[in-house]
């Protein structure tokens, strides 16, 4: 699949989404950390990537449509440290031969994943 991850995105993160085969650019490998949400947004779109985020402002699906994404994958965590998000990152990397998130908006917390159309 194919990624970009926000800024709030740890590096160790970015680092197991590409071990595990995925295509991943961060925002800071294209220079894009500090951009307005709807800049990070648009990149997305023009590359075809599902953004992962924990900026719960691209839940809002009147501003960010899913249909017009490739996927939008917003982590909704308790504690944000760097093991909270690799131990859901990891989680999602069971779920992603399984399911599709194209066109979805996918909230997800430490154990469920609630997916918007």
């Amino acid at each position: 699949m194919r990624f970009k991850t926000d800024e709030n995105i740890p590096l160790e993160a970015v680092d197991l989404l590409r071990a595990s085969g995925h295509d991943v650019l961060s925002v800071f490998d294209q220079a894009l950390a500090g951009h307005p949400d709807a800049r990070i947004a648009a990149v997305c779109q023009q590359e075809d990537r599902t953004l992962i985020t924990l900026d719960t402002d691209f839940s809002d699906i009147r501003t960010y449509p899913p249909a017009d994404y490739a996927g939008l994958i917003v982590l909704r965590l308790v504690r944000q440290s760097v093991p909270a998000v690799t131990d859901v990152v990891h989680r999602l990397l069971e779920v992603f031969p399984t399911r599709d998130c194209h066109a979805q908006l996918w909230i997800v917390e430490r154990d469920r994943i609630r997916v918007r159309n």
